[in-house]
């Protein structure tokens, strides 16, 4: 069987696999509004992670049995603040705890270091559009996109806590059901992390012996944006995880290792546009669109798959000691991978000096050992 003929009967049985299991274990992170980063959202998912005082009083509030509204104190709220009375006084989990027996909000300092009022009215602008049914978490709702606050709604009905942030809805999820959650996710990683591996090697077999697979670099670009999406997922659950999540953070991190640099390295090989503007839109596929390479290969600005593809070699001449400027230099007056490789020291010498150029040479010929 041809490499070509090779490849895709692998592409075929490897998508029919993943397809399934994706579908089967990816949980799709929650989309937050545009106004809300990534980050910022991680911060206040921190602020409630089990392991912090604040996430202590909010399980004692649940188990209480009666509902609850705390909400973080910020310049807008003020305005919203009807009745109450003012309790000034350090924050502790008891503390919270007691007053969230009464029917209403709770308001806490920016730093969730005081208990500033208790048992107060929110009255946020009755006109901003909420889908929630419940007058506590209506009120939670609106007032977070008003005031463009933390707001923590614990209904006593369901027994769940929900958190509100300016546009975002997010269900806070018991420290069992996180972990589990992210060691289901921490499987499928682990499992896409050895296909990118094998798939990088086997790439680089193709493209020493000057045989760049552009089909081989579409399977290495998607098994890499699984990982990083998959991260992404796994980040978040870290998070939730506070304290218990520290293993799980180690391991992410060994798993991501190095993939977002060679998965770059790719794409800086193969595209035909420039490195920043198809990162840009393959970032922006979902999973379903990432296992369908035709949308990869569309983000790399090709019409089809074609059979030869001439590449300058970024990504195996990265493996040198060179640092980036003389790898340009190289690339720009090799022209491609095949030359700039297979070539003998006196091609090297006048771009990158005699020393350089004898080291390169040997490093070079490793490589093709190698594979």
């Amino acid at each position: 069987m041809d490499i070509q003929a090779e490849l895709e009967a692998e592409k075929i049985t490897a998508e029919k696999e993943l397809r399934k299991e994706v579908q089967e274990t990816i949980i799709p992170v929650q989309q937050s509004n545009a106004k809300v980063q990534e980050e910022e959202f991680f911060s206040v998912l921190k602020m409630i992670a089990p392991g912090t005082s604040f996430r202590t009083a909010l399980d004692g509030a649940l188990k209480t049995g009666r509902g609850a509204l705390i909400v973080v104190e910020n310049e807008w709220l003020l305005p919203m603040l009807d009745g109450g009375f003012r309790v000034n006084c350090r924050f502790t989990p008891q503390r919270l705890i007691e007053l969230a027996k009464m029917d209403g909000a709770i308001v806490l300092a920016k730093d969730l270091k005081r208990i500033n009022y208790a048992n107060v009215l929110l009255t946020p602008d009755s006109k901003i559009k909420t889908a929630e049914t419940g007058t506590r978490h209506k009120a939670a709702e609106r007032t977070a996109k008003h005031a463009g606050t933390l707001i923590i709604a614990i209904s006593e009905r369901k027994n769940e806590i929900t958190l509100f942030y300016k546009n975002i809805k997010y269900a806070i999820k018991s420290t069992d059901d996180v972990l589990r959650k992210a060691n289901d996710h921490l499987q499928l990683l682990e499992k896409q992390r050895e296909l990118f591996d094998r798939n990088v090697e086997k790439l680089t077999k193709f493209e020493v012996r000057n045989n760049p697979s552009l089909q081989q670099a579409l399977i290495v670009i998607q098994k890499g944006h699984l990982v990083q999406k998959i991260a992404t997922d796994m980040k978040r659950y870290t998070i939730e995880a506070g304290s218990e999540g520290t293993l799980l953070k180690t391991r992410l991190k060994e798993l991501t290792h190095g993939v977002d640099k060679e998965t770059n390295l790719v794409i800086k090989d193969y595209t035909r546009l420039d490195l920043k503007k198809s990162r840009v839109l393959l970032e922006s596929l979902t999973y379903d669109e990432i296992l369908d390479q035709n949308n990869i290969l569309s983000m790399l600005a090709y019409e089809k798959l074609i059979q030869q593809v001439p590449i300058k070699g970024w990504r195996i001449l990265s493996k040198t000691s060179l640092p980036e400027a003389d790898i340009a230099a190289l690339v720009k007056t090799a022209g491609t991978l095949g030359k700039a490789i297979h070539s003998n020291v006196s091609l090297y010498s006048p771009i990158i000096g005699e020393e350089k150029a004898q080291l390169f040479k040997e490093e070079i010929d490793k490589i093709k050992l190698n594979q």
